[in-house]
């Protein structure tokens, strides 16, 4: 089923804010909505990961240009979506050097004290390429 334009519009935003995330951090879909002007819409933040477009659509958001496994629930926690989509999304974020522990229920976690981003802003409305704020 087609998006409507305004859901497209919501998940362009939510992609493009997704992709100013540093390499090596995390962030929650909350911070994500907040960062959008939509401070109640976490959960649809995660509805735009989970349906993202794969590579071969050919468009410009797609799961190989949209960070992802940098988006994780507000208590560190990856949300599983599948069979397999936490574990992968762990592997992800380690190859980028974040340290991800493995709980004994099958949970997976990061330490937002160290790997948190969390700005105010983001980067491209303040003109700042490097993606940190002073709270970083």
């Amino acid at each position: 089923m087609p998006r409507s334009e305004e859901a497209e519009a919501w998940a362009n935003a939510v992609y493009s804010a997704i992709q100013e995330v540093p390499y090596g951090k995390v962030t929650s879909y909350g911070h994500i909505a907040l960062l959008l002007g939509e401070p109640q819409r976490p959960r649809q933040v995660g509805v735009c990961l989970k349906h993202m477009p794969d590579p071969e659509s050919g468009l410009e958001y797609n799961s190989a240009t949209v960070p992802w496994q940098r988006v994780i629930n507000s208590k560190g926690m990856i949300s599983h979506r599948g069979p397999g989509s936490a574990e992968r999304q762990a592997d992800a974020l380690r190859l980028e050097g974040v340290e991800v522990r493995s709980e004994s229920m099958g949970e997976f976690h990061v330490d937002f004290s160290r790997y948190g981003w969390f700005p105010k802003h983001l980067p491209s409305e303040e003109g700042d390429s490097d993606g940190h704020d002073e709270s970083d």
